[in-house]
């Protein structure tokens, strides 16, 4: 597949209508609630496809939309020197468990994936957020940075351990979207470097992906506009109801 038009036909009609619109459903989540982007888009394309496939998918609209919401907020600098060893155990864990664990066509692959949307949802509807200490952060950190790592390259899902880890810093609302951007992007570079290394990630799904990024800032339009009329809250509550419906599903299916 040389060019994303190559890919779509392969996909067909049906996928290809699946495909716009997940990213443009994936685009509101992240309008309107900050993140949710590589997960409602794993969760809802692993219904059709590959794990690997579907991955790959998202590597430019994950990309470009972490990139611009870690471009605004003036504490890059902080957030380096403060999560720098969690992000490098990030990379590191993603890496390396793609060269363990991989993301093949494996049913278990599949229920990974279920077991990680549900075990995200549960957490955002059922745990408290709770503050990390500082002794505590400085083993904490790295090691959800590192679990993250492992998930991320078995499921394409990096929000577990993350989230709720960034969640308990007690971090400002600037200070956290732009330190989820963060998060987001080096896990994202670390899933595309691991696929290509896989052979999963050439010039046609980078030019699909590509192609996946106008539903995706669409539909982060629309949710920035949606935002303005809305219960986040509420949002939020229904947003991982819906996800953990999809886990299940996932987890559960033959």
């Amino acid at each position: 597949m040389t060019t994303f038009l190559a890919f779509y036909q392969h996909l067909g009609p049906a996928l290809t209508a699946l495909v716009i619109g997940t990213f443009l459903l994936a685009g509101m989540v992240k309008g309107i609630i900050g993140l949710g982007l590589p997960t409602v888009a794993m969760g809802l394309l692993g219904l059709a496809m590959l794990p690997a496939q579907a991955a790959a998918l998202l590597i430019i609209p994950s990309m470009v939309t972490n990139l611009w919401q870690l471009a605004f907020g003036g504490h890059l600098n902080a957030l380096l020197k403060r999560l720098w060893l969690m992000l490098l155990l990030i990379f590191l864990g993603t890496g390396l468990g793609t060269l363990w664990l991989g993301m093949g066509a494996e049913q278990w692959v599949v229920r990974a994936l279920g077991a990680a949307l549900l075990i995200y949802a549960l957490s955002g509807l059922c745990l408290p957020t709770f503050r990390m200490t500082p002794p505590t952060e400085r083993w904490l950190a790295p090691l959800c940075g590192w679990i993250t790592g492992i998930i991320t390259s078995a499921t394409g899902v990096f929000v577990i351990p993350a989230v709720p880890c960034l969640q308990a810093l007690g971090l400002s609302r600037d200070q956290l979207v732009q330190a989820l951007g963060l998060s987001f992007s080096v896990s994202t570079l670390a899933l595309a470097a691991g696929l290509a290394w896989h052979g999963s990630l050439g010039a046609g799904e980078i030019s699909a992906s590509s192609l996946a990024l106008v539903p995706a800032l669409l539909g982060m339009w629309l949710g920035q506009a949606v935002r303005q009329r809305i219960s986040a809250v509420l949002f939020r509550r229904v947003f991982f109801i819906g996800i953990s419906l999809l886990g299940a599903h996932l987890l559960t299916s033959d």
